[in-house]
């Protein structure tokens, strides 16, 4: 087994109601390294034959929540989940901090592979002695702030009571989803602690499908051996000393500092559903939040330094007791200013509501967004929702994300996602709303725009395998490539730094370095997602040719701010596109070749791929 690895991974069948363990050889390790990138090569095993066919809300999709071969050890340790995306029908990699993934690699494995349906609501337990089902029916509907005490509570008493004599058990590692998971609300998270999310690709949607509330884990075990232990060392003291240097911003403010100058300076933060990007609203600024509702400023997961993660509380008023993280710049802006709101306690209380229910801050809010335009232009009625819904009413966004979280009214249509809602609501008022749907191939795009040019570049999200995720960074192939390296060995991208291949070296012992990673590993996990993507099925299928682009109102010209007029522009989007296609081994529509099939060992693609090429 090779070093930075424990070697041991859990494959779960709910159905049957059994677990074992398994292995995967060296040269699989090396090919896709961990997290997105095994994420990637278990799915197309397991569902490749049959990919169209599968239902990423049926028991035979597959769940992986996987670490890397780096997590735990670099700094910024994440987990990443992943499966069949019941939003784009193909791969997504989908990490979220805690200390679930130490806990994990602490009690001597490296992840799960989750598959089938069980007969009734379970929970993960995984320990050093292994992996067991637990009864979940007394959590099953619980918001998430209830699950979170009720689980953390009932694990320790339970472990406690197996072994008296090893003293008091912090609370395990978990994650776990709220009651848009278990309503299978497409946009669902995957939640851990009170406010982190594995959000994009819809993941607590199918935890939910699988009637699984949660995975708790508790490790005593120490980290897997590593190949240079003092080389690994000195370069963690150097990678820390780097980062507290350099991130200075992230470290004071968090993401939140971006809910002000992303709009006011950038022209790229969504208002009103993308309506305008622009703002000059400064109390929705940092500093309004800080001094008035944070209660904690640095929330840092296991081996962080920067702490970007800080905690908000609504002392007073009738959201009094609220709790949430900042909120980062993602909530802010698709909780914030999306909505028309600008004030930062009704910002706080969303987020925490929406953590609460379990929705995906990004991809539910940005569904919320577009329902509130739709009833602004009067396509929606009162009677659809059963009260007003006006920009800036907080009150009414509250009601609106209950309405999706239980599937009532219009609700039901909302919960199918952005992409999904926008095409059956078409049909039921018999007037074309998808200009208003702002996503890309099925995923709710990230609060950051291309129009001003100041932002995400024009093919951030036309041309990822991810769509509209907001961590899409696409470029070129060298760039977009590094964003697959964080999300598989698995750590936080705000925790990167050059050293970071001098580290894989010395905790695996295999020759990596940045070249080598963009030309062989990094391309075959993008063309094995890029693949699946094109594959599709079996309700949506992805026309490479109109349906890998930007959302409409991102060709839409700015309507306000310094950077009124500007807009994206589509040839330099086709021509920018192309040149990454060709970059990453793919055609100029973003099929990918028979050599580049053959270079990286993924023949068993090429009779698909073929009927797709012109």
């Amino acid at each position: 087994m090779p070093r930075g690895y424990a070697g041991n991974y859990l494959e779960v069948d709910l159905s049957k109601e059994n677990t074992r363990e398994t292995s995967f050889d060296e040269a699989t390790l090396e090919a896709y390294f961990g997290g997105r990138g095994l994420a990637a090569k278990i799915l197309l095993d397991k569902l490749g034959k049959n990919w169209a066919e599968v239902d990423p809300l049926g028991p035979e999709n597959v769940l992986t929540v996987l670490t890397g071969p780096m997590t735990g050890i670099y700094p910024g340790t994440r987990v990443c989940c992943s499966g069949k995306s019941p939003l784009s029908n193909s791969i997504v990699g989908s990490t979220v901090s805690s200390e679930f993934a130490s806990e994990l690699r602490f009690s001597g494995f490296d992840g799960l592979i989750i598959k089938g349906k069980a007969n009734s609501p379970v929970y993960i337990l995984v320990t050093d002695e292994g992996c067991e089902l637990r009864d979940a029916s007394h959590v099953w509907g619980m918001l998430g702030e209830e699950t979170l005490k009720t689980l953390n509570a009932e694990v320790v008493n339970e472990l406690e009571s197996r072994k008296p004599k090893s003293g008091r058990l912090r609370e395990p590692g978990l994650l776990y989803i709220g009651p848009a998971g278990e309503n299978l609300v497409r946009t669902a998270a995957i939640i851990s602690k009170l406010g982190h999310a594995a959000g994009y690709g819809g993941y607590g949607a199918v935890m939910g499908s699988k009637n699984l509330k949660a995975i708790a884990v508790k490790g005593r075990g120490p980290m897997p051996d590593v190949a240079a232990p003092e080389t690994v060392k000195i370069l963690l003291r150097e990678v820390q000393r780097r980062l507290a240097r350099t991130q200075t911003r992230i470290r004071f403010w968090g993401t939140a500092y971006g809910g002000y100058s992303i709009g006011a300076e950038r022209s790229a933060e969504p208002i009103r559903n993308w309506q305008e990007e622009w703002h000059d609203e400064k109390r929705f600024g940092v500093p309004y939040f800080s001094t008035r509702f944070w209660v904690k400023r640095s929330c840092s997961d296991f081996n962080c330094i920067i702490g970007c993660m800080k905690l908000s509380c609504i002392k007073t008023g009738k959201w009094k007791g609220d709790i949430t993280d900042t909120p980062d710049y993602e909530l802010q802006a698709y909780l914030g200013t999306n909505f028309g709101i600008f004030a930062p306690e009704a910002c706080i209380h969303l987020s925490s509501l929406i953590d609460n229910l379990g929705h995906s801050g990004i991809n539910g809010a940005n569904t919320m967004g577009f329902a509130a335009e739709l009833y602004q232009r009067g396509i929606l009625k009162k009677e659809d929702l059963g009260f007003e819904l006006k920009w800036g009413d907080a009150d009414a966004f509250d009601k609106l994300a209950r309405l999706i979280a239980e599937r009532k009214k219009v609700g039901n249509v909302l919960a199918e996602g952005t992409y999904r809602a926008a095409k059956k609501i078409s049909e039921i008022k018999d007037v074309d709303v998808t200009p208003y749907a702002v996503h890309v191939k099925g995923i709710e795009v990230g609060a950051h725009g291309t129009r001003s040019g100041l932002d995400k570049n024009p093919i951030s999200y036309a041309a990822s395998t991810q769509g509209g995720d907001h961590m899409s960074t696409v470029r070129d192939g060298y760039n977009d490539m590094l964003i697959v390296f964080y999300d598989s060995s698995v750590n936080c991208w705000f925790c990167r730094d050059d050293l970071i291949w001098d580290f894989a070296r010395a905790i695996t012992g295999w020759e990596i370095n940045k070249h080598k990673w963009c030309t062989d590993q990094g391309q075959r996990i993008l063309t094995v997602e890029q693949a699946t993507l094109l594959m599709g099925g079996p309700d949506v299928f992805w026309d490479p040719d109109k349906d890998f682009d930007n959302p409409p109102r991102f060709y839409e010209p700015l309507p306000t701010g310094p950077h009124k007029g500007k807009t994206t522009n589509k040839d330099l989007v086709e021509r920018l596109k192309k040149g990454y296609y060709e970059a990453v081994g793919w055609d100029e529509r973003g099929v990918p070749t028979t050599e580049t099939l053959a270079k990286l060992g993924l023949k068993e693609l090429e009779p698909t791929m073929k009927k797709m090429r012109k």
